[in-house]
């Protein structure tokens, strides 16, 4: 089996995240790209984390599942609990209820923020209500592959 790859565009992994994938910008999903997806996988998930938050660590931003199986996820996926565009996927609860919320750290502290992209060999149902740790309880069993790519952003960086 290949191993799952993500690349964003607009900045290399462990780079800075551009202001406009932000809450102190346009806060847009940013265009994600995916090499070696699994041939069984049958759907996509995107969870994106906080790892350096100090009060909660890994305080979860995005979480989006029943993706269908794509090359590209192009940028900013609309707001909503279910997105018809991108095959009836879904987004749960997380610091951007039913959105993509990008980085916002208080003050000029440098945070890391890390997409993980899913491949399942299903669909999950789950109520629209779900946050990450219920999608992981149910996904487990289901994840074929998981990859992960990493960003920091600092709230009014020159």
């Amino acid at each position: 089996m290949s191993e799952l790859k993500i690349n964003i565009p607009k900045f290399s992994d462990g780079d800075w995240i551009p202001t406009e994938h932000s809450a102190r910008g346009k806060d847009l999903s940013p265009e994600m790209h995916f090499r070696g997806i699994d041939e069984k996988a049958v759907s996509l998930a995107i969870t994106l984390d906080d790892s350096s938050h100090p009060l909660f660590p890994n305080y979860n931003h995005w979480l989006i599942w029943n993706l269908p199986v794509c090359s590209v996820l192009q940028e900013a996926v609309p707001k909503g609990e279910t997105i018809e565009s991108l095959g009836g996927a879904q987004q749960g609860i997380a610091y951007g209820k039913h959105c993509y919320k990008g980085p916002k750290p208080p003050f000029k502290t440098i945070h890391t923020y890390t997409f993980t992209v899913y491949a399942l060999d299903s669909k999950i149902e789950l109520p629209a209500k779900s946050a990450r740790d219920d999608f992981l309880k149910v996904a487990q069993k289901h994840i074929l592959q998981k990859a992960t790519y990493t960003g920091k952003f600092q709230s009014y960086r020159k």
